[in-house]
């Protein structure tokens, strides 16, 4: 079974000056991911990037869902005034 430092260690090696938040049950995980690797792309996109450095531990259920919010340092910023 996943736990929240795993998976928050798992996003900030996998994208380049990534910043994350994880929280969640043991099985149902919640993620605000802040990175410049999101600029210019869409919500699809950013989410399959993410989506893209856990799919081990999603194919074997080890990490069964996971919410996310992924924002560029910029959307990040102007969210926090």
């Amino acid at each position: 079974m996943m736990d929240s430092e795993r998976i928050k260690q798992l996003i900030e090696a996998g994208l380049p000056d990534c910043s994350a938040e994880v929280g969640g049950d043991g099985r149902h995980f919640q993620a605000v991911i802040v990175s410049p690797a999101f600029e210019g792309k869409p919500l699809l996109q950013r989410h399959r990037l993410v989506y893209g450095l856990l799919e081990e531990h999603i194919h074997s259920d080890e990490l069964h869902a996971l919410s996310m919010q992924t924002l560029t340092p910029e959307q990040w910023r102007a969210g926090q005034g």
